[in-house]
């Protein structure tokens, strides 16, 4: 008889579109591991990824408001799950593999910092070598999960890690599409914000922009989504030459203007000074970092051990290491 596993595959094999990614056929894992009778191959990757501390911690790490005052705003964990809805319904109606657009949309960001691309901009700037969280996000999975063991994802998912911001394009149809995913989700759910934080106005976007793509939020999601569903192709993703331009002047609008925004950003100069003081205090004091990490030092160096460890600190996790290395504590009379 066959497996749940099997099953599933001959099931890919019969539904899913010819440029999608049939698990039986992933380059596989850094090491080779038995095969699961009941998941494929990019459904224990998903299921890994959740059950990681470093998903976890995505809960208390900036997505661009750093403290926000208000139950609402996003952060990186509820960045990642939405990056996750939209991937999945452009993989559902392109008929790509579902579960391995899963498993990239919610693994892309473990590698970011504490205080979002602020805390990004301090590492690059301590790093030797720089730093990009998308690289760290690979890292992560290979080497800093699981006690130093690593997650030991598949190809394809590490692949969809690496290749989700800028630069070259994923290998497969699913990485692509969380790369879109990622773009369409936190240009819309940043206004949202902006406008929640009194950033933005309600009427700021530029009108030749909301004329193609809507003036709400969800409206935006949906023809955006829409349109890339429409105008791709089994070979590659992309958007209609009208739609298209909209997006990219709706990136340029929100790097000009939200992302650029004082009031947004009068807190970052704080943020360069945490993580300049912690990473010369960690430096100089390497017995200071847990064991595990003390093992990275004398591997691969100090700085290596150090910038891993506060990559993958929290928002409050970092504000309290700091305090306890540098806020004197109040005297407890006994």
């Amino acid at each position: 008889m066959p497996t749940v596993r099997e099953r599933t595959q001959e099931i890919e094999r019969m539904t899913l579109a010819p440029g999608a990614a049939l698990s039986e056929n992933s380059r596989g894992r850094l090491r080779p591991e038995e095969a699961c009778p009941l998941r494929t191959c990019y459904q224990r990757d998903r299921d890994r990824i959740i059950h990681c501390k470093s998903f976890r911690r995505l809960k208390q790490k900036t997505q661009v408001f750093l403290s926000p005052e208000g139950d609402h705003y996003r952060t990186r964990l509820t960045h990642t799950l939405e990056v996750n809805q939209i991937a999945r319904t452009i993989a559902r109606a392109l008929r790509l593999n579902e579960d391995l657009t899963e498993a990239i949309a919610l693994g892309h960001d473990l590698g970011h910092t504490p205080f979002g691309h602020a805390g990004e901009r301090a590492l690059n700037a301590l790093c030797p070598g720089g730093f990009k969280h998308y690289q760290q996000s690979v890292r992560v999975v290979d080497k800093l999960e699981k006690n130093f063991q690593g997650l030991n994802l598949t190809w394809e998912v590490r692949n969809g890690f690496i290749c989700h911001t800028r630069g070259k394009w994923a290998a497969t149809l699913e990485g692509r599409a969380v790369r879109y995913a990622d773009r369409i989700a936190y240009m819309n759910h940043d206004i949202e914000d902006a406008i929640t934080a009194g950033v933005l106005r309600p009427d700021a976007l530029p009108k030749e922009i909301v004329q193609v793509l809507g003036a709400t939020k969800g409206v935006r999601i949906t023809t955006l989504i829409s349109d890339l569903v429409e105008h791709s192709t089994p070979a590659d993703l992309a958007f209609s030459p009208e739609v298209g331009e909209a997006y990219e002047a709706l990136h340029d609008f929100m790097y000009s203007t939200v992302y650029v925004d004082k009031q947004a950003k009068r807190e970052e100069q704080k943020v360069e000074k945490v993580i300049a003081e912690l990473y010369e205090r960690f430096v100089t004091n390497p017995n200071l970092l847990p064991d595990g990490f003390l093992q990275i030092v004398y591997q691969q160096g100090t700085d290596r051990a150090v910038t891993d460890y506060i990559s993958g600190m929290s928002d409050e996790f970092a504000i309290r290491t700091f305090e306890d290395f540098f806020v004197p504590q109040k005297w407890h009379v006994l």
